[in-house]
């Protein structure tokens, strides 16, 4: 029991753990490599794209499974649509690069709520916030 409880505790304190400037250098090479469209051989950048990645794709599933609930009780979020498109990923790592270069100098913002507003940006719905009927 005191171990699942420390284990807590290191979980807990952790949470926010990823800060932008990560999430820049992340993003960075990842941008880097799709646009090259070839394999890094140097395993830290490979790492760190694939960081970033697999940080936004974990955001895009945490808002799918939210708005998902949300329509439930009928509601639709709409906060963002992803188009099918072969392209997502740079597409993806793109929108949060732009809104990465806009961020003033010591923001505060977390890097789960950066990537959903760059992705709401890059990515509006077509319809607004509404019910369901």
């Amino acid at each position: 029991m005191r171990t699942l409880c420390l284990l807590a505790a290191l979980f807990a304190g952790t949470a926010h753990a990823y800060d932008l400037q990560q999430l820049n250098e992340d993003c960075r090479a990842q941008e880097l490599r799709i646009g090259d469209d070839k394999p890094l051989i140097d395993i830290p950048k490979q790492t760190q794209s694939d960081r970033c990645l697999a940080y936004i794709r974990g955001v895009v599933d945490g808002y799918e499974i939210a708005d998902r609930l949300a329509g439930k009780v009928g509601v639709q979020l709409n906060a963002f649509c992803l188009p099918k498109d072969p392209e997502i990923d740079f597409r993806l790592t793109r929108a949060v690069v732009i809104q990465l270069e806009r961020m003033p100098p010591l923001s505060t913002v977390s890097a789960a709520t950066l990537v959903a507003g760059s992705l709401a940006k890059a990515f509006p719905c077509p319809e607004t916030l509404e019910q369901k009927k």
